[in-house]
């Protein structure tokens, strides 16, 4: 495993991707009920059930393209007309957890927000295709990977660099392994400082040995992008 780099994006006013990331759609909720109809469900009918109702399964699966090994069935993925209007009579309603917030009023989207975990919410930007993804990338003005996003390599979790740091009076640098694990945000405050220690270091490392120059040379020059958006955005960064 290695340590990366990343600034809290949704916090950069220049970020492309930051109005779709903040515009959540659905969140997943323990318990759903609470809002009523914007609670999404499932239509579903018990296997036996199911089978008993349409009759010749082997031909049921195949007009439908239901998968064999299926459980249940569920009335959105049965194709067959026929088919729906036999079933419906059976299907039974179940949450799927999900509460589509897009049609709230807003005191009811912030609580189904607020009772979410971050993680258990999707977003504009979760609908976005990879390739749109990497277009809007390679043209974000916080993308400060070389175009390649906001995310970059710091190094492997035995990386000498924050050793080397330590030595060097560069506690930002040094803090990398500690910040990934206490998942810690760094501000922009401290990005200026950071900018700091990428020149002490820069300067540094041919004392180090020339595999030290070719080895962090590269982390350094992140470093030192990071720091630059961090302090131009007044968005903080992190290490994962």
């Amino acid at each position: 495993m290695g340590i990366s780099i990343g600034i809290c994006e949704i916090d950069a006013k220049s970020a492309l991707c930051r109005e779709l990331k903040t515009d959540i759609l659905k969140v997943r909720s323990e318990d759903p009920s609470r809002f009523g109809d914007f609670a999404e469900h499932d239509d579903v009918v018990g296997l036996d059930a199911a089978k008993s109702a349409v009759g010749d399964w082997e031909a049921f699966i195949k007009r439908n393209r239901v998968n064999a090994e299926t459980d249940a069935v569920y009335l959105d993925k049965v194709k067959d007309e026929n088919d729906l209007a036999t079933l419906k009579k059976l299907a039974k309603r179940v949450p799927t957890g999900w509460v589509d917030v897009t049609k709230a009023d807003a005191g009811t989207k912030e609580k189904a927000i607020s009772s979410s975990k971050k993680e258990d919410r999707l977003t504009a930007w979760d609908l976005v295709s990879f390739d749109e993804m990497n277009e809007m990338c390679a043209k974000c003005p916080v993308s400060w990977d070389k175009g390649r996003g906001c995310i970059g390599s710091f190094g492997p979790d035995n990386s000498l660099l924050p050793e080397i740091a330590g030595r060097r009076g560069c506690p930002i640098t040094a803090s990398a392994p500690e910040g990934a694990k206490s998942h810690r945000i760094y501000t922009p405050t401290e990005a200026a400082q950071l900018l700091k220690e990428v020149a002490i270091l820069t300067a540094a490392l041919p004392d180090e040995g020339k595999v030290m120059v070719r080895r962090y040379g590269g982390p350094l020059e992140r470093l030192e992008a990071v720091a630059s958006i961090s302090m131009s955005e007044g968005c903080g960064f992190y290490f994962f």
